[in-house]
């Protein structure tokens, strides 16, 4: 099912900047393609997407951990890694995306969120995560086909039916290699592998946001339960 980038295809991504559908994947196809990858390694779904995609493809970050970095760039060093700045970072995260980058020899991408007069947490914060995280992505996937995330299942009741594979709501092929990975797959492959983690990890952080959103929880709770505590929500909505 895949098809060649022509150079008009190719000219028009970089100098226009467009967002393109992939057009070898029908939502039947991707759907398929879903149901086949349930028991894949997430190895073989990296593989696949470096092969349909690369180099209109991307990897988004929060540097939480580098597992899904770890994986994608024995598959294809060369990988792209986008890395959103909101400016409400913990140090301890910041300290994470340059450490990932030295380790790594990273191809890394920061963007930036503009300096804002009000700081946006204070003055909106319903709105804080479209403009600080969705608006950046959004940028950094222009001109692109598909990107990857490290989104996981077991994470929080919200993803429980993540897809491996999907379109998401741009047109692109939305990839979540380890979608079905448990927590204890997670920790198992970063003792084996020797992966960088976010030294809030160990500090009772295991879902790691901006700095005024995010909170340690306890023994037993939801991983994510530290994350916009107190308000109706759950999500930031860039796994939408």
């Amino acid at each position: 099912m895949r098809g060649e980038l022509t150079d008009e295809t190719v000219t028009n991504l970089l100098t226009t900047g467009t967002h393109l559908h992939a057009p070898d994947f029908t939502d039947s196809e991707l759907a398929a393609l879903n149901r086949d990858f349930e028991r894949a390694p997430a190895q073989t779904v990296i593989e696949w997407a470096v092969e349909q995609f690369h180099p209109f493809m991307c990897l988004s970050a929060s540097m939480t951990d580098a597992v899904l970095i770890d994986l994608a760039v024995r598959v294809e060093p060369s990988i792209e890694v986008v890395f959103i700045d909101t400016r409400y970072h913990f140090p301890e995260t910041l300290e994470t995306v340059e450490l990932v980058r030295r380790h790594y020899g990273l191809n890394l991408r920061v963007l930036t969120v503009p300096p804002q007069p009000v700081e946006l947490w204070k003055k909106d914060p319903s709105n804080c995560c479209s403009v600080a995280k969705i608006e950046q992505l959004d940028r950094a996937l222009v001109g692109k086909l598909a990107w990857m995330s490290g989104l996981r299942r077991a994470e929080a009741p919200s993803r429980a039916n993540a897809p491996i594979v999907a379109r998401d709501l741009r047109g692109l092929v939305k990839v979540n290699p380890i979608a079905t990975w448990s927590d204890l797959d997670v920790s198992g492959y970063i003792a084996d592998h020797g992966v960088p983690i976010n030294p809030l990890l160990s500090q009772g952080y295991p879902s790691i946001g901006c700095r005024p959103c995010t909170q340690p929880v306890a023994d037993g709770e939801d991983a994510r339960s530290g994350r916009w505590a107190g308000q109706d929500k759950s999500e930031c909505g860039l796994h939408l």
